[in-house]
């Protein structure tokens, strides 16, 4: 499930995933959009899906030596305030470290 917030009238979605190739989790920063018009008469339906992501965090949980990176995906520039950035940090800070303390007990995974 996203989590969504709103920072000066703009939406912001992150979600959460594992990417079996790389054995790792990944943490997603998104400018939501819109959901479907339909979707309006549906009680307490989402208002804003995640957009595509343009941050990556990856967090590899099979082997602690690896390193946790971000990548950017954009074609467009795009300007993160400053409190969106430290949100979308919070959340993968968090992610890297219930992966290190899974690894450390001998879980397969640290699910979000």
């Amino acid at each position: 499930m996203p989590e969504l917030r709103v920072h000066a009238g703009r939406h912001y979605a992150i979600q959460f995933h594992y990417a079996l190739p790389d054995d790792a989790w990944c943490v997603e920063l998104s400018e939501a959009v819109p959901a479907p018009a339909a979707w309006a008469e549906i009680p307490s339906a989402e208002t804003h899906l995640p957009g595509v992501a343009f941050l990556v965090a990856v967090i590899p949980d099979e082997d602690p030596d690896l390193e946790p990176t971000v990548h950017i995906h954009s074609h467009d520039e795009h300007v993160i305030p400053y409190e969106i950035m430290r949100w979308f940090m919070e959340h993968v800070a968090g992610q890297v470290e219930r992966c290190r303390i899974a690894f450390e007990q001998g879980e397969p995974e640290a699910v979000e």
